[in-house]
């Protein structure tokens, strides 16, 4: 009884064991963005979707989870031959992603080394095909291609090839130093282009700068000339405005005095002297009217010397007062006889010295002028001036008693 106990009790805990591996086998649970493969009897049955799922235990087989997130797997570097003839090394990176669990399954063994192997084929038949610089210049141009054969390719797979990019481009270490000098070539050229540029700019923009500078000078010089053109203007309208209005003034003075001849004359004399004035007057020409003046003056001493008393004239001379006048009268008389013989004397002298000097003045000019010009008047010697009235007096009284002889004529004027 013990025995058969013993044996029913180790028969229901095998069954509770059985049932507990059956119910375990049977039960699956897929995580999210996984798929599993189940096999019925060594057969494809389906594809278990994420989630709780039940199998037939012992008869169901589930392989191994794949991933259906996109995957990224990097290569070793591989050595590639360009079309120059240089070896290079380049490191890709692809990222592919399973779109059919089934067909990468059961397509090809191990899709991760098929793609790698693709890969590699690829890339050595686009960089063949190409140089060194455009190897190095067409990353995007080797990436495109290498993902449009590699997604054809892996189609049938279950796998699609999203991106395919080159992490590194090694060429030989004698290239990349011929590389490094070229490059630096060139940065100095670039640097002595640029160089050369801003002395460019520089002298460019100084020349800019000294011509406005001279614009603004050559303007400020033009105001400056127009204003001082125009202070000058107003200088000589404001100058002449004055010389007329003096001249106007004097014409109207001399006219308001009423001038004779004898006083034009007397000062026509006056300014002889001043005129023969200077080193540098080599030649004197007098003018035509010099004789009429001569004249005139001439005219005026022997009017004014025969009215004064005791002159030789009319007048009486101081003797000649009658003694039968009052006492009074007498001395008037005397006083006024004296003061017109002091008046003779004084006109005497002036007379005397106004000849004296208009003859030192044409004694001047004529040495200043021993060579007259052709044309020009043959200039009065200083003996044929008239002589003072006193001087002829002189030699009248002196002499034989003959007639003094007349003054000379004046020359005549130039003929036109």
């Amino acid at each position: 009884m013990e025995a058969g106990q013993a044996f029913v009790l180790f028969v229901v805990v095998l069954l509770a064991v059985f049932v507990l591996v059956t119910l375990a086998k049977s039960v699956r649970i897929v995580p999210q963005a996984r798929a599993g493969i189940v096999e019925r009897l060594g057969r494809y049955q389906r594809t278990l979707d994420p989630g709780l799922t039940v199998i037939v235990p012992f008869i169901d087989r589930v392989l191994p989870m794949i991933d259906l997130r996109e995957q990224v797997v990097s290569f070793p570097p591989q050595p590639v031959i360009t079309q120059d003839n240089l070896v290079v090394s380049i490191d890709t990176v692809i990222y592919y992603q399973v779109n059919d669990p089934k067909a990468a399954t059961y397509e090809i063994a191990n899709y991760i080394q098929g793609i790698e192997q693709l890969a590699v084929t690829t890339l050595r038949n686009v960089i063949g095909g190409m140089d060194l610089e455009r190897t190095l210049t067409s990353r995007e141009e080797i990436n495109n291609a290498l993902r449009g054969v590699l997604d054809d390719a892996t189609g049938k797979w279950g796998i699609r090839v999203n991106r395919v990019e080159l992490k590194a481009i090694d060429p030989p270490p004698s290239i990349q130093d011929s590389m490094e000098k070229q490059m630096r070539a060139d940065r100095d050229k670039r640097a002595a282009i640029l160089n050369a540029e801003g002395v460019r700019q520089s002298q460019i923009l100084t020349a800019e700068g000294q011509k406005q500078s001279a614009i603004l000078t050559a303007e400020g010089e033009k105001q400056s000339q127009i204003l001082r053109a125009e202070a000058e203007k107003q200088s000589s309208i404001l100058r002449a405005d004055g010389e007329a209005k003096a001249i106007g003034a004097t014409f109207s003075a001399i006219h308001r005095g009423k001038p004779d001849q004898k006083l034009l004359s007397y000062q026509y004399m006056q300014m002889l002297p001043e005129i023969a004035k200077g080193d540098a007057n080599k030649v004197w020409v007098l003018p035509s009217e010099i004789g009429k003046a001569l004249e005139g003056m001439g005219a005026a001493v022997g009017n004014f010397g025969s009215v004064l008393p005791g002159a030789g004239g009319d007048g009486a001379d101081s003797d000649d007062v009658p003694d039968d006048l009052p006492e009074g009268s007498a001395a008037d008389a005397r006083e006024v006889s004296e003061a017109a013989e002091e008046a003779e004397t004084a006109s005497e002298s002036a007379v005397t010295a106004a000849q004296e000097e208009v003859r030192r003045a044409l004694q001047d000019a004529y040495a200043a002028s021993t060579e007259p010009a052709q044309g020009d008047p043959e200039l009065p010697t200083p003996e044929s001036l008239p002589k003072p009235d006193s001087q002829v007096a002189q030699e009248r009284d002196a002499g034989s008693g003959d007639e003094p002889p007349l003054p000379p004529k004046p020359p005549a004027p130039p003929a036109e």
